[in-house]
């Protein structure tokens, strides 16, 4: 292989000095050379190479000088179609190793150009710097605020801080997986297998995970732009030259690289603008494996506010005076966390924003979202949820608590139906009101009471009516008692699944940070992995009392001999977690097996 590149080499150096009309003895003077970085050797030739070149580097080296004497070819032959001048041919009779440097300088400067995008300005660089950290930064919040590559569960991490970063892109994930396959299978039909993807990452979840991330930035672009960043300190190692290991090519790169400084964020950062979905896929796809490094988490959350724009990033904040990567433990503020799911850097959950009067507000989300957030801190009164974030177009929530941030999703979109039993009792009561002369009293004449049973439906046995006509007026606590008894085929609320206007669906809760589980025999190591928890949610409807729900399960559990009839439902958990579902879905009680599920 390496005899059959430098004939390559050799044949298009010949090539390139056919059309040469002077002689080598006649040549001007060799131009000045790019210095090498490393110690060089003199050759043969006059070429001048690193000593004791890695294999890596030399097929690097080789590749180049093809490409360069590849142009140098092209370059002679327009000079053939053209008017022969001595300028022109003292031009073309330039030294082929001078040559060679020269155009090869240019083809480093275009690769890198093309690979790694524009370097940002001191400005911008000490604006990003301030809005992620603040004044400064230690190396242990950059330690803290890393990734670690994906499992087959899902993104996990191994200390806290990139949390609010992974979460958001493990929803984005789940989303196109459970719920969007198509869209991810028409990415992998079209993308071949990398060698570099882990076993776990198929191409549905590579496919996925590229699908979300775009979606993520393109919406904190206002789904006009994106701006990737990257490092420059990749391309050296060559990323995007070689086709090996490239993970095992980014965990060399960045030994020992580190971001502690605005000069440094300049100096390393490259990024690059994007119009259009499918240039940000195609270039997702190329560079996936630096967002899998530990920079990755840093290297996307940079991306998003650059593509929201640092001046609209600092004009959504209430406190722009913030970091937003915060100390002592380099946790991903509450903005960062609704910068992702909704394409603004709001400090608030609440929806649209307050008004405090001398114009000025508190401002909170603005729109829809696909992927919905859930907060323990509702549960103890610190904040109020709006509709935005507790009801997105899919059933998956980024959950938070006082420190970390997990997921929760379910695979059923009709969770978030509302319940129909509990819009039937509504229609009823409203009908029943309707009738009630005694100005909110709860009860109505015999009159009344066949109007109610018309407009709803309900077909009372005259036993039943003749009891409610009895005393001359009709209660609705005895009316309603009734239609609990009442089979539902009769316009009652009585079924045979026996959950009595309750609605019961699945959740699962996923937690990326890394907790030690057993494998094998006793002694061996403990693997690390994330934790999945399936839990069982029963929401009984908002008219039960919870004593009647209590006597229901005791009636259903002493008829257990009757192998026909439903079992009742197994005694509630707790967990901090269960108080975060009934911010969503009031009085709910749940169950799982095993370990209770962490928010922590």
């Amino acid at each position: 292989m390496a005899d059959q590149e430098e004939e390559e080499l050799q044949m298009a150096l010949r090539m390139s000095m056919e059309h040469s009309p002077s002689p080598a003895s006649s040549s001007p003077p060799e131009p000045k050379r790019i210095k090498p970085r490393d110690v060089a050797v003199a050759v043969a030739g006059g070429a001048e190479f690193p000593a004791e070149e890695s294999p890596e580097i030399k097929n690097r080296r080789m590749q180049r000088e093809l490409l360069a004497a590849a142009a140098e070819k092209r370059a002679s032959m327009l000079v053939k179609n053209q008017p022969s001048t001595p300028a022109v041919a003292a031009a073309v009779a330039v030294p082929v190793a001078a040559t060679e440097v020269a155009a090869t300088a240019t083809e480093v400067r275009v690769s890198e150009s093309e690979e790694l995008g524009e370097e940002l300005t001191a400005e911008e660089a000490n604006e990003l710097f301030r809005i992620v950290f603040g004044g400064s930064v230690s190396k242990e919040i950059l330690a803290q605020f890393s990734s670690d590559p994906e499992t087959s569960m899902g993104l996990v991490q191994h200390e806290g801080g990139p949390c609010g970063v992974l979460a958001a892109i493990q929803g984005f994930v789940l989303k196109y997986l459970l719920f969007l396959p198509e869209e991810s299978s028409n990415i992998t039909s079209k993308t071949p297998q990398r060698p570099w993807h882990r076993e776990s990452m198929t191409p549905e979840r590579f496919a996925a995970l590229v699908r979300g991330m775009a979606e993520i930035l393109f919406r904190c672009g206002s789904n006009k732009k994106v701006v990737i960043a990257t490092l420059n300190v990749l391309d050296t190692n060559g990323l995007f030259v070689n086709d090996g290991p490239k993970d095992e090519i980014v965990l060399q790169a960045l030994e020992g690289f580190s971001m502690e400084s605005a000069a440094d964020m300049q100096k390393t950062l490259r990024v690059s603008t994007y119009t259009s979905s499918a240039s940000v896929i195609q270039r997702l796809e190329a560079i996936i494996p630096i967002f899998e490094s530990r920079m990755g988490a840093m290297l996307f959350l940079i991306s998003a506010l650059l593509s929201r724009g640092l001046v609209s990033v600092q004009a959504d904040r209430d406190d722009p005076g913030l970091p937003l990567v915060t100390a002592p433990f380099g946790h991903a503020s509450q903005e960062i966390v609704n910068l992702l799911l909704s394409g603004e850097a709001v400090a608030n959950v609440f929806d649209e924003k307050i008004d405090l009067g001398g114009g000025m507000f508190l401002k909170g989300v603005s729109s829809n979202v696909e992927i919905g957030f859930l907060t323990l801190l509702e549960s103890l009164n610190f904040c109020k949820v709006g509709l935005h974030l507790k009801c997105p177009k899919w059933p998956i929530w980024v959950v938070g608590s006082e420190s970390h941030y997990t997921i929760l999703f379910a695979f059923d979109p009709s969770v978030q139906e509302e319940n129909e039993m509990e819009e039937r009792e509504s229609r009823i009561r409203r009908a029943f009101d309707a009738q009630d002369q005694s100005g909110g009293g709860g009860f109505i004449s015999v009159e009344g009471l066949h109007q109610v049973l018309k407009e709803t439906n309900i077909n009372l046995p005259q036993d039943k009516l003749d009891q409610l006509r009895n005393a001359g007026f009709v209660v609705w606590t005895e009316f309603w008692q009734i239609l609990l008894d009442l089979d539902k085929h009769l316009g009652g609320f009585k079924d045979s699944s026996g959950l009595m206007g309750r609605k019961v669906f699945e959740l699962y809760h996923f937690n990326g940070i890394a907790k030690s589980v057993p494998i094998g025999n006793q002694g061996e190591t403990p693997m690390q992995r994330p934790r999945l928890t399936k839990l069982r949610v029963s929401v009984p409807p908002r008219w039960t009392p919870e004593d009647y729900m209590a006597e229901v399960a005791a009636t259903s559990a002493s008829s257990g001999n009757d192998s026909t009839k439903p079992a009742g439902p197994e005694p509630p958990q707790h967990a901090p977690l269960v108080d975060c579902i009934r911010t969503r879905w009031a009085r709910a009680t749940c169950n799982w097996i095993g370990d209770p599920p962490s928010i922590v």
